[in-house]
């Protein structure tokens, strides 16, 4: 299977397609073949647009289609498992936008589904497969800042649209689930452990989302991590990570690429920058994804720990609701 062209569907017109038509035209071993909408003429217009072949007037007739191989889920964050499920159901191989669910009954129904079709199910965490991340996760294990303390982090903009599905409690919107999964997802992956406690606190917008949220980690070992996002602040996307040896600080942790994207690390009085291959944003995602189903290559964002993702998100989210410390269960 290793030359085989994987054909690719669009399932829906959302905005954050644009991140994967570019890697989709790059890749050698992917091809953008089809987009769907819920209305026909403006899928016609979308892929006319775009130069994409085939446009579908509705969900599923994609899914009915067999020369579509993946289908990439980028619909509202309450709608993601339920067309993964869909997607998968109709032997379609599924890279679904974060989150993958809102749920950890959701989560394990995809991965219920995915074993019976025998397909890949892939949560799209661009930054994972970056170099940049590789690196800092290479220098933190070769111990480059000695024992690892904390990690903090922060993803925060202003979101300043009335009617974003950002703002919407029926979609699943709120800060921590757009931008606070980010510094979450980092701090957990570079650790190398799931938290044992945590503690959050939130801001509610008018429309019941929260549009702050600030939350800690404890994780084995007396390792630590805190956080921030938001729709109230003006655009951050670091990282850092604090060791008893020394320290990495990331300008830009998130979408590598987008100044200031240096990776600094810092030890007594040298402070040294840390090269980092280029490589476009979304391609690692895609290309992982490639390796899963042609390869046979685990995914590198299992279903796994993108169940452990949801679990700490709701967790945290209950700390701040409850006003106390959460502890995680086990499994």
């Amino acid at each position: 299977m290793t030359d085989r062209i994987l054909r690719w569907g669009l399932l829906s017109t959302a905005q954050i397609n644009r991140a994967v038509i570019t890697p989709l035209r790059i890749s050698p071993r992917n091809r953008l073949v089809g987009v769907a909408s819920r209305n026909l003429a403006h899928a016609q217009a979308y892929a006319a647009e775009r130069d994409i072949p085939r446009a579908f007037g509705s969900y599923e007739a994609l899914l009915a289609d067999p020369e579509i191989d993946v289908v990439y889920v980028s619909l509202p964050n309450s709608l993601h498992a339920e067309w993964t499920i869909k997607a998968v159901q109709a032997g379609k191989h599924v890279l679904c936008e974060k989150p993958l669910a809102l749920t950890v009954e959701d989560v394990d129904a995809v991965l219920t589904a995915a074993r019976r079709a025998g397909v890949i199910v892939a949560e799209a965490f661009m930054y994972r497969h970056h170099p940049q991340t590789l690196k800092v996760k290479e220098l933190l294990d070769r111990g480059a800042i000695g024992r690892l303390r904390l990690a903090r982090g922060a993803f925060t903009y202003n979101l300043d649209r009335p009617g974003d599905v950002r703002l919407a409690p029926a979609l699943g919107g709120g800060s921590i689930w757009d931008v606070g999964c980010y510094p979450i997802t980092f701090a957990r992956a570079m650790i190398g452990a799931e938290p044992i406690e945590v503690f959050g606190w939130q801001v509610l917008g008018p429309t019941g989302v929260d549009e702050v949220f600030t939350g800690q980690m404890r994780f084995p070992g007396d390792v630590y991590a805190q956080f921030d996002c938001g729709f109230r602040a003006t655009l951050r996307m670091v990282m850092e990570f604090i060791g008893d040896e020394g320290a990495i600080s990331i300008g830009n942790a998130y979408k590598p690429g987008v100044p200031p994207d240096r990776v600094l690390l810092i030890r007594d009085d040298n402070t040294e920058i840390v090269a980092v291959p280029e490589q476009e944003l979304y391609l690692g995602e895609v290309e992982d994804l490639a390796d899963a189903i042609l390869l046979g290559k685990p995914p590198r964002i299992s279903l796994a720990d993108s169940r452990a993702t949801v679990a700490t998100i709701l967790a945290l989210i209950q700390s701040a609701r409850e006003g106390m410390a959460v502890r995680m269960r086990e499994g």
